[in-house]
Protein backbone atom coordinates (compact mmCIF):
# COMPACT_ATOMS: atom_id res chain seq x y z
CA UNK A 1 0.00 0.00 0.00
CA UNK A 2 1.29 3.11 -0.85
CA UNK A 3 1.41 5.88 1.73
CA UNK A 4 -0.51 8.70 1.83
CA UNK A 5 1.40 12.40 1.52
CA UNK A 6 -0.78 14.26 3.93
CA UNK A 7 1.36 16.73 4.67
CA UNK A 8 1.26 17.77 0.46
CA UNK A 9 -2.74 17.17 0.74
CA UNK A 10 -2.89 19.84 3.51
CA UNK A 11 -0.68 22.71 1.50
CA UNK A 12 -2.80 21.45 -1.51
CA UNK A 13 -6.36 22.31 0.42
CA UNK A 14 -4.37 26.11 1.85
CA UNK A 15 -3.60 26.79 -1.40
CA UNK A 16 -6.47 25.30 -3.55
CA UNK A 17 -9.71 25.51 -1.04
CA UNK A 18 -8.79 27.79 1.55
CA UNK A 19 -6.71 30.95 -0.52
CA UNK A 20 -9.47 30.55 -3.22
CA UNK A 21 -11.90 31.12 -1.03
CA UNK A 22 -11.19 35.19 0.07
CA UNK A 23 -9.72 34.01 3.07
CA UNK A 24 -6.75 36.14 3.63
CA UNK A 25 -5.83 36.08 7.38
CA UNK A 26 -2.33 34.91 7.58
CA UNK A 27 -3.12 33.13 11.46
CA UNK A 28 -5.89 31.67 10.12
CA UNK A 29 -4.17 30.07 6.97
CA UNK A 30 -1.19 28.63 9.01
CA UNK A 31 -3.09 27.29 11.52
CA UNK A 32 -5.08 25.06 8.67
CA UNK A 33 -1.78 24.56 7.27
CA UNK A 34 -0.51 23.11 10.30
CA UNK A 35 -3.05 20.93 12.08
CA UNK A 36 -3.19 17.76 10.53
CA UNK A 37 -6.65 16.96 9.54
CA UNK A 38 -6.63 13.46 9.00
CA UNK A 39 -6.21 12.71 13.17
CA UNK A 40 -9.54 14.08 13.78
CA UNK A 41 -12.00 11.83 11.30
CA UNK A 42 -11.92 7.82 11.39
CA UNK A 43 -9.52 5.65 9.84
CA UNK A 44 -11.77 4.42 7.08
CA UNK A 45 -11.77 7.90 6.03
CA UNK A 46 -8.83 9.69 6.65
CA UNK A 47 -7.85 9.17 2.73
CA UNK A 48 -11.05 11.53 2.15
CA UNK A 49 -10.02 14.02 4.71
CA UNK A 50 -8.80 16.74 2.69
CA UNK A 51 -11.69 16.60 -0.17
CA UNK A 52 -13.59 19.82 -0.13
CA UNK A 53 -17.07 18.47 1.47
CA UNK A 54 -17.98 17.32 4.98
CA UNK A 55 -16.83 14.36 6.54
CA UNK A 56 -18.65 11.85 8.15
CA UNK A 57 -17.11 11.08 11.79
CA UNK A 58 -19.69 9.13 13.48
CA UNK A 59 -23.04 9.27 15.29
CA UNK A 60 -24.71 11.82 13.19
CA UNK A 61 -21.79 14.46 12.77
CA UNK A 62 -19.72 15.60 10.09
CA UNK A 63 -16.12 17.28 9.76
CA UNK A 64 -17.12 20.68 8.22
CA UNK A 65 -15.81 21.66 4.69
CA UNK A 66 -12.64 23.32 5.12
CA UNK A 67 -13.86 26.34 3.32
CA UNK A 68 -16.83 27.54 5.01
CA UNK A 69 -14.65 26.61 8.46
CA UNK A 70 -11.83 28.62 7.49
CA UNK A 71 -14.64 31.61 6.78
CA UNK A 72 -16.33 31.65 9.95
CA UNK A 73 -12.92 31.54 12.10
CA UNK A 74 -11.70 34.50 9.57
CA UNK A 75 -15.50 36.00 9.68
CA UNK A 76 -14.65 35.65 14.15
CA UNK A 77 -11.43 37.93 13.93
CA UNK A 78 -9.75 36.42 16.77
CA UNK A 79 -6.75 37.93 18.87
CA UNK A 80 -4.02 36.26 20.41
CA UNK A 81 -5.54 37.56 23.91
CA UNK A 82 -9.43 36.36 23.51
CA UNK A 83 -10.99 33.28 25.12
CA UNK A 84 -12.75 31.49 23.06
CA UNK A 85 -16.04 28.90 23.42
CA UNK A 86 -16.52 26.54 20.41
CA UNK A 87 -19.95 24.86 19.98
CA UNK A 88 -20.33 21.32 18.74
CA UNK A 89 -16.60 20.10 18.85
CA UNK A 90 -17.13 16.59 17.75
CA UNK A 91 -13.38 15.38 17.30
CA UNK A 92 -11.80 18.57 18.04
CA UNK A 93 -10.06 20.06 14.88
CA UNK A 94 -11.87 23.22 14.99
CA UNK A 95 -10.59 23.82 18.49
CA UNK A 96 -7.27 22.73 17.81
CA UNK A 97 -7.15 25.61 15.14
CA UNK A 98 -8.50 27.48 17.73
CA UNK A 99 -5.89 27.43 20.01
CA UNK A 100 -3.26 28.39 17.59
CA UNK A 101 -5.36 31.71 17.56
CA UNK A 102 -6.60 32.57 20.95
CA UNK A 103 -5.17 32.37 24.78
CA UNK A 104 -7.97 30.01 26.01
CA UNK A 105 -10.34 27.77 23.94
CA UNK A 106 -13.36 26.01 25.83
CA UNK A 107 -14.47 23.49 23.61
CA UNK A 108 -18.42 22.20 23.97
CA UNK A 109 -19.26 19.01 23.39
CA UNK A 110 -22.45 16.92 23.78
CA UNK A 111 -21.63 13.58 22.46
CA UNK A 112 -19.88 11.54 24.86
CA UNK A 113 -17.70 9.13 22.32
CA UNK A 114 -17.12 12.42 20.43
CA UNK A 115 -15.76 14.42 23.47
CA UNK A 116 -13.30 11.50 24.45
CA UNK A 117 -12.20 11.04 20.65
CA UNK A 118 -11.58 15.28 21.12
CA UNK A 119 -9.42 15.11 24.44
CA UNK A 120 -7.35 12.31 22.98
CA UNK A 121 -6.64 13.84 19.68
CA UNK A 122 -6.05 18.03 21.35
CA UNK A 123 -3.98 15.83 24.13
CA UNK A 124 -1.56 14.47 21.66
CA UNK A 125 -1.61 17.72 19.43
CA UNK A 126 -0.39 19.51 23.07
CA UNK A 127 -3.32 22.32 22.61
CA UNK A 128 -2.75 22.46 26.41
CA UNK A 129 -4.88 25.72 26.49
CA UNK A 130 -8.19 23.91 25.26
CA UNK A 131 -10.73 22.69 27.96
CA UNK A 132 -13.02 20.26 26.86
CA UNK A 133 -16.42 20.52 28.57
CA UNK A 134 -19.22 17.22 27.98
CA UNK A 135 -22.83 19.00 28.17
CA UNK A 136 -25.44 19.94 25.40
CA UNK A 137 -24.70 22.31 22.89
CA UNK A 138 -27.98 25.04 23.51
CA UNK A 139 -26.89 26.13 26.96
CA UNK A 140 -23.50 26.90 26.27
CA UNK A 141 -21.12 27.12 28.87
CA UNK A 142 -22.08 30.12 31.43
CA UNK A 143 -19.38 28.99 33.87
CA UNK A 144 -16.86 29.84 31.95
CA UNK A 145 -18.09 33.00 30.46
CA UNK A 146 -17.48 35.75 29.39
CA UNK A 147 -16.45 34.85 26.04
CA UNK A 148 -14.58 37.17 23.58
CA UNK A 149 -15.85 34.99 20.52
CA UNK A 150 -18.75 32.28 20.73
CA UNK A 151 -18.34 30.45 17.41
CA UNK A 152 -20.76 27.00 16.59
CA UNK A 153 -19.33 24.77 14.05
CA UNK A 154 -22.34 23.86 12.28
CA UNK A 155 -25.83 25.32 10.99
CA UNK A 156 -28.81 26.20 13.13
CA UNK A 157 -32.16 27.51 12.91
CA UNK A 158 -31.77 29.58 15.84
CA UNK A 159 -29.46 31.13 18.47
CA UNK A 160 -30.26 30.27 22.05
CA UNK A 161 -30.68 33.75 23.43
CA UNK A 162 -28.60 32.88 26.67
CA UNK A 163 -25.44 32.30 24.77
CA UNK A 164 -25.59 35.99 23.70
CA UNK A 165 -25.26 36.73 27.61
CA UNK A 166 -22.27 34.98 27.58
CA UNK A 167 -20.43 37.08 25.25
CA UNK A 168 -18.44 40.20 27.03
CA UNK A 169 -18.86 43.46 25.73
CA UNK A 170 -16.95 43.70 22.26
CA UNK A 171 -17.24 39.48 21.97
CA UNK A 172 -18.46 38.23 18.83
CA UNK A 173 -21.01 34.88 18.40
CA UNK A 174 -20.67 33.57 15.12
CA UNK A 175 -22.60 30.74 13.36
CA UNK A 176 -24.63 29.87 10.08
CA UNK A 177 -28.33 30.34 10.23
CA UNK A 178 -30.14 28.37 8.06
CA UNK A 179 -30.37 25.27 6.16
CA UNK A 180 -28.90 24.88 2.47
CA UNK A 181 -28.00 27.10 -0.11
CA UNK A 182 -29.57 29.60 1.51
CA UNK A 183 -27.87 29.13 4.77
CA UNK A 184 -26.16 32.52 6.20
CA UNK A 185 -22.93 33.04 7.66
CA UNK A 186 -23.53 35.99 10.72
CA UNK A 187 -22.31 37.65 13.12
CA UNK A 188 -23.74 39.00 15.99
CA UNK A 189 -21.33 41.73 18.11
CA UNK A 190 -22.24 42.81 22.01
CA UNK A 191 -22.36 46.21 22.61
CA UNK A 192 -23.16 48.21 25.91
CA UNK A 193 -26.23 49.18 24.07
CA UNK A 194 -26.99 45.79 22.41
CA UNK A 195 -26.52 43.56 19.43
CA UNK A 196 -25.43 44.02 16.06
CA UNK A 197 -25.64 41.76 13.25
CA UNK A 198 -23.74 41.05 10.62
CA UNK A 199 -24.76 38.66 7.38
CA UNK A 200 -21.33 37.82 5.98
CA UNK A 201 -21.82 35.25 3.13
CA UNK A 202 -23.95 32.30 1.98
CA UNK A 203 -22.23 28.85 3.70
CA UNK A 204 -24.05 25.43 3.08
CA UNK A 205 -22.91 23.33 5.90
CA UNK A 206 -24.13 20.34 8.14
CA UNK A 207 -26.32 21.41 10.93
CA UNK A 208 -26.45 20.68 14.78
CA UNK A 209 -29.53 18.86 15.86
CA UNK A 210 -29.42 20.44 19.28
CA UNK A 211 -30.27 23.67 17.38
CA UNK A 212 -33.00 23.04 15.20
CA UNK A 213 -36.46 24.06 15.96
CA UNK A 214 -39.38 21.95 16.72
CA UNK A 215 -41.99 21.10 13.73
CA UNK A 216 -44.82 23.15 14.02
CA UNK A 217 -48.37 22.37 12.41
CA UNK A 218 -50.66 24.99 11.28
CA UNK A 219 -54.32 24.54 10.72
Amino acid sequence: MVAIDYSTLRDNMVEGQIRTADVTAIPVIEAFRAVPRERFVPESQRPFAYIDEDVAIGSGRYLMEPAPLAKLIQLAEIRPENRVLEIGAASGYAAALLSRLASTVVALESDAGLAATARENLAALGCDNVELVEAPLAAGHAAGAPYDVILITGAVDFVPEPLFYQLAEGGRLVTVVGRGNVAMATRWTRAADGLSTWRAFNAAVMPLAEFEREPSFEF
